[in-house]
């Protein structure tokens, strides 16, 4: 059985910070300048703004989505409303979701073996 393309066009938001993806990568063979092993990043649907955080360990994901959040929302006056993640463990933790909930954040999670 062999998966078909995806040949439609996908929804794009209408509004900043109407939608963030989000994703984890490491560890990096290489670690950066003080010993970071790990990196998160943040893009914007709409504006397709990205913005980038070091890390350690994945466990400090949860405190950069917290850094990333009131920045942006500082700076734009604006909530964010969904956040889009693959399923890594990172955001599928009790005080992630906790967190999402409190502040009437809309989890997405993409499907498994999807880009």
């Amino acid at each position: 059985m062999t998966k078909t393309p995806f040949n439609g066009k996908g929804e794009r938001a209408s509004d900043l910070l109407e939608l963030i993806h989000t994703d984890v990568y490491g560890p990096i063979s290489t670690p950066a300048r003080g010993g970071f092993q790990y990196i998160i990043t943040f893009t914007d649907d709409f504006s397709r703004y990205g913005y980038i955080y070091l890390m350690h360990r994945k466990s400090e994901s949860l405190e950069k989505f917290k850094e990333f959040k009131n920045e942006v929302e500082n700076q734009t006056g604006k909530r964010i409303k969904a956040l889009r993640s693959n399923r890594g463990g990172e955001y599928l933790s009790i005080e992630f979701d906790e967190l999402l909930k409190e502040c009437g954040i809309v989890s997405q999670l993409t499907p498994p073996g999807t880009p």
